[in-house]
């Protein structure tokens, strides 16, 4: 059983490692972000997506019973990959509570670091499809330009890609979520992988390390 953390800012590619990694050691990947926008006929997901759209963290409130609920699933009694939760020590804290009631540990957690400079170029170049796809206008463009390639659909920028949303992601992630570096650090789980290279280059790194 492994159950890992995948930390890291804004833009620095955490949710596809995570994916990467979750197929490879064959655990489920949650994704709270992925949760809370398949959310958004909901009212739920309406009041979360107020927040996401202004660079905001969503509350706690309603994170925490997304998770609970999602670890307590079957498929993650062999492990899984937390990407976007925690974000907060309280949230770390309620994590180590629902982990302990279902008799589950946190067993790694990995830190993927990028300058800011280049987070703001990646991420406002970023283009979405309502299909799920995700493209990067520099180094993974659709083929068609403003068309996805798997289902036709138009691409769009999302609200917190904007380059005054994303500055304003980047100020809450240090303020909220850099101290669980410290947090991780201090209970000896925690690596910081450069994530400056290739999908590949760190996705071979973070398995190796995870191996």
């Amino acid at each position: 059983m492994t159950n890992i953390i995948l930390l890291g800012p804004p833009g620095s590619g955490k949710g596809t490692q995570a994916k990467l990694l979750a197929e490879r050691i064959s655990v489920p990947h949650i994704s709270t972000g992925d949760i809370l926008r398949a959310a958004k006929e909901t009212e739920l997901g309406d009041r979360a997506s107020e927040y996401m759209n202004r660079g905001e963290l969503v509350p706690d409130s309603i994170l925490i019973a997304i998770v609970e609920d999602r670890l307590a699933k079957p498929d993650c009694a062999s492990g899984c990959i937390l990407d976007g939760y925690p974000r907060t020590i309280p949230q770390a804290d309620a994590l180590n509570r629902i982990l302990s009631g279902l008799d589950l540990r946190i067993d790694l957690v990995i830190n993927i670091d990028v300058p800011d400079d280049r987070l703001i170029t990646r991420l406002s170049a970023r283009r979405v499809c309502e299909c799920g796809a995700t493209y990067q206008l520099t180094f993974n463009p659709p083929k068609k330009e403003g068309v996805c390639d798997l289902c036709g659909g138009a691409l769009y920028q999302r609200d917190d890609d904007t380059e005054e949303s994303v500055r304003n992601r980047l100020l809450v992630y240090k303020r909220e979520t850099k101290p669980l570096i410290n947090y991780y650090e201090n209970l000896g789980l925690l690596t910081t992988i450069d994530g400056s290279g290739s999908i590949k280059e760190i996705s071979d790194e973070i398995y190796a390390y995870v191996q």
